[in-house]
């Protein structure tokens, strides 16, 4: 969790607010409450730029329905499965205390939900509160199917700043592809090149006016006058980090947010004083370090303020009012999202202490980022040199096994499923962000695994590597808040780095971007049993195997142990 506050006088004023875990206040607690909902995967037809497609949702919207619980409660989601393609659900930031059996990636904590099956997410809410989001968690699917996940604090538990006037619609980002996205990763895959970039990016599902064919499918928020609102932003884009701003209205860290795919963020923004006779772009674009092509594009909502009952204005002089543009960093401003990440903090207060692990029982070296696979067959792909892209984690490409890992590793059976010998550390060192390649670009693949007692208290280094070009990597830990508690550039230096650690009020995370060609540091401790996944959520790194998992062992304690799988857990 965290707040910054800077003032920016000439502005209304927008506050970072990054709330997802805070202490629980024994005293103020009342009941919690079971809260259902049931999601029916199923195909709906929606048209965005002229395109009509038949798309996955949930319950047939797009996105998908919104998730409101309050810190305490229990969800019980059951996931019917009406489409040919298998599903899984995952709820991306709860921690999922003893209950991994629910946290959603296809084969690493359950096997997909298959056509006309059923699967019943059963989970608690424990020490979290803010904004979260679901997400499909199998192949690309997660291009439709997902939506926000709101956590209220316990009735009686104030937020960790002054209430807001009123709560907006949540602002949730995506892609859209005019064409089928299972085709598109499926060709990828197959022809070892990069995958065809998205035709827009979107607001709530709307790509807004900027981009052809698509006035009508534009998002409007509308506020009053001198109020002050909270906002909540989820990056469920695909493959793409976003810059964020609204025109005329500064936030106080900077005028613009940067958010990475799986990072989600709260914002007060405080209106102009007066009805300012003027509308707003709210606009939204990515922020690129790789090498590869991406979408080019700007997504753009409105803000509109409500016209005031007392004048002569209307809503047909509404649309003839001044509409102002915000100004967004270059693509490539690595220093703009430098700069923006330093300044975030936990509150590291007395109510909303930022528990950092002071001491370290296990250190971690990984190196991410591209490489190179044989192409097979004796074919020429599409990849480097017609190789194959791939990616990989200190030279290890994930290879998907086809029965769960949390299923194998809780009935003792890992045997050809998966070996406990992550490296701890890169075999082969070598100079990680030289502009000189290694002349072996190839990764090995396999299932490996790091098995940590419980309890451990862990720090990682993920050190980002160039060797087919520097890349931010949003690197996301199920199961688990961490503390980021340093990042530069270049190497990391074991010996000169640390003393720079922040180990007093770092941000709290559970996504976060790894600078191009730099390194990031991490701390948390192992306190949730289960087998937990960490992946880049640049989806299309993920498919090319920039992905691990981490083995958390029960404890001694009843509720230090992960519970039995249920009874309805589908089969492979």
């Amino acid at each position: 969790m965290g707040v910054s506050l800077l003032s920016s006088p000439a502005f209304p004023i927008v506050i970072i607010v990054s709330f997802i875990t805070l202490c629980l206040i024994p005293e103020l607690a009342l009941a919690s409450i079971t809260r259902h909902y049931k999601f029916d995967i199923k195909l709906q037809n929606v048209t965005r730029l002229c395109h009509t497609k038949s798309i996955v949702t949930v319950n047939g919207q797009f996105p998908g329905p919104r998730i409101v619980a309050r810190e305490g409660d229990r969800l019980v989601i059951k996931v019917l499965n009406h489409v040919q393609n298998n599903i899984s659900i995952h709820w991306h930031g709860i921690r999922q205390l003893q209950t991994g059996w629910a946290d959603g990636p296809a084969y690493v904590t359950q096997c997909p939900i298959q056509t006309s099956q059923s699967y019943v997410y059963n989970f608690t809410i424990v020490g979290q509160r803010g904004t979260l989001f679901w997400h499909a968690h199998i192949s690309w699917l997660r291009s439709t199917v997902y939506g926000p996940l709101i956590i209220l604090p316990k009735r009686g538990v104030p937020y960790p700043f002054a209430k807001p006037y009123k709560e907006l619609v949540p602002i949730i980002f995506g892609e859209w592809w005019n064409v089928d996205c299972e085709a598109v990763i499926s060709q990828a895959l197959q022809t070892g090149g990069g995958p065809n970039v998205s035709d827009a990016y979107t607001i709530n599902g709307l790509p807004g006016p900027l981009y052809n064919c698509s006035t009508k499918d534009t998002f409007k928020l509308k506020v009053k006058p001198g109020k002050t609102y909270l906002l909540r932003l989820i990056n469920a884009a695909l493959n793409d980090e976003l810059f964020f701003s609204i025109a005329n209205h500064s936030f106080t860290v900077t005028n613009t947010l940067l958010i990475t795919p799986g990072q989600t963020t709260n914002v007060l923004l405080k209106t102009k004083p007066q009805y300012p006779n003027a509308t707003f772009f709210m606009t939204a674009r990515p922020y690129v370090t790789g090498l590869g092509t991406f979408d080019n594009s700007t997504v753009a909502g409105i803000l509109e303020y409500e016209i005031p009952t007392n004048t002569l204005h209307s809503a047909a002089s509404n649309k003839k009012l001044p509409l102002f543009k915000p100004f967004l960093p270059p693509l490539n401003d690595t220093s703009f999202a430098t700069n923006f990440s330093n300044q975030l903090r936990s509150l590291a207060s007395a109510q909303f202490p930022a528990n950092v692990p002071q001491k370290v029982d296990r250190r971690f070296f990984f190196t991410i980022g591209l490489g190179t696979s044989p192409c097979q067959h004796n074919q020429t792909c599409q990849g480097p040199n017609g190789t194959m892209f791939a990616a990989s984690i200190n030279n290890i490409s994930f290879a998907q096994p086809t029965t769960a890992l949390l299923q194998a590793h809780f009935f003792g059976q890992s045997n050809g499923v998966y070996t406990p010998d992550f490296p701890i550390s890169p075999i082969i060192p070598f100079n990680y962000t030289s502009s000189t390649p290694p002349n072996n670009t190839h990764v090995s693949n396999g299932t490996k695994l790091v098995v940590l007692p419980f309890n451990t208290s862990v720090e990682l280094v993920i050190q980002d590597t160039s060797i087919l070009g520097a890349e931010s990597h949003p690197l996301h830990l199920h199961g688990f808040n961490f503390f980021v508690v340093g990042q530069g550039f270049g190497n990391f230096d074991s010996n000169k780095d640390p003393a720079k650690f922040n180990l007093v009020d770092p941000v709290e995370r559970n996504t976060v971007g790894v600078p191009s060609g730099g390194w990031v540091a991490i701390r948390f401790l192992a306190d949730n049993p289960g087998v937990w996944f960490m992946h880049c959520h640049l989806e299309i790194h993920t498919s090319w195997g920039l992905k691990m998992a981490w083995v958390v062992l029960d404890g001694k304690l009843p509720n230090q142990k992960l519970l039995p799988p249920p009874v309805d857990l589908p089969k492979c």
